[in-house]
């Protein structure tokens, strides 16, 4: 039987060496691109993402990436977007205040505020919080753990029915699903066995 195939998208801003390993250990064949043309033909798509919000929007917009990724997510194929690839899934970000986002999910962006006991970026280990019955967490058993490096996050108020919340500060998305478009804010090759587990689920249960 053949591995489900992504094509994981290579705009210059994400880390796509240790993505392809994460995904191909998970079990999936990952064909890397930085053709926008491959878009329309993906049976699915992993958009990775790291460094300033304004940077990745122009380095995906002047890669020609913009629009067949939001004609792919809104025909129904399957999106993965990794650390600041799931904040781009968003309207906006106040990381870049006039910079539009994606805005597949509406919302916005918002930079933690440093205080006492919590650092910004915040850098650690995070317990995840199940919501709703998102396909990457589904059968997910005991408490979870993940990773996180990031100083800007999806914040809980964001309307998702399905996914997992933590806590730093304040409430916030650390994973989520709404229909063919899941994400992680944090990097499932840095979360140990629960990272591999999400992205297992992933290809279990989204692509089938």
């Amino acid at each position: 039987m053949s591995l489900p195939e992504v094509l994981l998208i290579d705009y210059g801003a994400g880390n796509v060496r240790s993505a392809v390993k994460a995904l191909e250990r998970a079990g999936m064949q990952v064909r890397v691109s930085a053709d926008p043309a491959d878009v329309p033909h993906a049976s699915a798509l992993v958009v990775p993402g790291q460094g300033h919000f304004r940077q990745v929007m122009e380095a995906f917009e002047t890669g020609g990436f913009h629009g067949p990724v939001i004609d792919a997510a809104r025909a129904g194929v399957p999106l993965l977007g990794v650390c600041v690839g799931m904040q781009m899934l968003l309207s906006d970000s106040e990381e870049a205040p006039g910079v539009p986002g994606l805005n597949l999910i509406p919302g916005t962006v918002r930079k933690f505020t440093a205080a006492p006991g919590h650092k910004v970026p915040q850098m650690g280990w995070n317990a995840l919080e199940r919501v709703g019955d998102s396909p990457l967490l589904r059968g997910l058993n005991g408490p979870a753990y993940a990773y996180f490096v990031h100083s800007y996050y999806v914040p809980a108020n964001v309307a998702v029915q399905h996914g997992a919340l933590t806590q730093y500060g304040v409430p916030f998305w650390a994973a989520l699903s709404a229909g063919n478009l899941h994400a992680t804010q944090f990097h499932p090759e840095k979360s140990g066995a629960v990272g591999l587990a999400l992205l297992e689920r992933f290809r279990r249960n989204v692509l089938g």
